[in-house]
């Protein structure tokens, strides 16, 4: 269960690494290339500083379907963001900022609860989780950080997502149960 939400997470996230990538307020003439490490970087920067921080090798390097399917995921940013004579589809980047955020939450929360954290520390890694790949690229960008950008709920919906986890959790509700609420 924690491998398939946690790649869905970096799935996701590729994608919107890539799609991010190539938004025009952080394209800085990317090569394909550039666009595909952007991917990695949004697909498995967050995994992989949240494996860190709890003390596990990550498992984007312990499992080829982690880079395989960011690089794949990236491919497709790559090739439908920003296609000549087409403006950038910031509706389908601001879609998928919204559905992969709360993946990466969900796998932080359950990955820190079998680590045996206590709750700020599962709420801590619930936020690093989505928040990391995201940072990576912005900073890489040369753009400031969207966590640190008044008026954005990044950090507070990732917050949210941990809580509802950890409460779900205490409920008893199963994996499919608890991502899908």
């Amino acid at each position: 269960n924690f491998t398939t939400i946690d790649l869905i997470a970096a799935t996701t996230n590729a994608l919107n690494g890539a799609l991010l990538a190539r938004r025009p307020d952080h394209y800085r003439n990317f090569t394909i290339v550039g666009v595909l490490l952007m991917a990695l970087l949004g697909g498995i920067g967050g995994g992989v500083t949240r494996d860190v921080l709890l003390n596990k090798v990550p498992s984007a390097l312990t499992n080829p379907a982690y880079i395989l399917l960011c690089v794949a995921a990236g491919i497709v940013g790559y090739r439908i963001a920003f296609s000549k004579g087409q403006l950038f589809r910031e509706g389908l980047f601001q879609f998928m900022t919204s559905f992969s955020l709360p993946w990466y939450a969900i796998a932080g929360a359950e990955a820190a609860e079998k680590a045996g954290l206590p709750v700020l520390g599962v709420l801590l890694i619930a936020v690093v989780g989505p928040t990391a790949g995201r940072y990576y690229i912005d900073v890489t960008s040369g753009v400031p950080p969207k966590q640190f950008v008044r008026g954005e709920w990044f950090v507070a919906i990732a917050a949210l997502t941990g809580l509802v986890w950890i409460l779900c959790d205490w409920a008893g509700l199963n994996t499919w149960a608890s991502a899908g609420i």
